[in-house]
């Protein structure tokens, strides 16, 4: 079969709750943006006999995940999308209660990449015939997991 074009809007983006076993797809995105080559470090190996040539070998692997959206809100109940309120309620925390687990992958994919990872909140709000906005970053600690997908999922 021949390879396709992917929609971005096909990532499926889910947030571990509180007893780790629970996932929870963080709705209201209009953008998912995986970086893997955020928080790389790299160390200068030129040396005389690099000819005038530049070498270096990376020293550490990093990567991201920039989330924007909607925020969500159910009106009769005043409740956040479950999703963004456990990386919000993560977004507040300091020292390993910090760290979450985030997975994602592609409709088609069949494996989750896992994260155990920190949560920032990025700027919300917006203007007078805006809808609010809300934006999150997510960044990988530690080395990614992978994990397969079930038939439920």
């Amino acid at each position: 079969m021949p390879t396709v074009k992917i929609n971005a809007r096909d990532l499926v983006i889910q947030v571990a709750e509180a007893d780790g076993k629970t996932w929870s797809q963080i709705g209201g995105l209009n953008s998912a943006v995986p970086n893997a080559g955020d928080n790389e470090e790299v160390v200068d190996t030129t040396t005389f006999d690099s000819g005038g040539y530049y070498e270096q070998e990376v020293v550490q692997r990093g990567a991201t995940l920039g989330l924007e959206g909607y925020l969500l809100q159910d009106p009769s109940t005043t409740a956040q999308d479950p999703g963004q309120a456990r990386v919000e309620f993560l977004a507040t925390q300091v020292g390993p209660a910090s760290l979450g687990k985030v997975r994602f992958r592609h409709t088609l994919d069949k494996a989750w990449r896992v994260w155990t990872a920190t949560f920032s909140m990025g700027e919300q709000g917006g203007g007078n015939n805006d809808k609010a906005a809300w934006k999150a970053t997510i960044a990988r600690s530690g080395q990614p997991t992978t994990e397969p997908v079930a038939a439920t999922q």
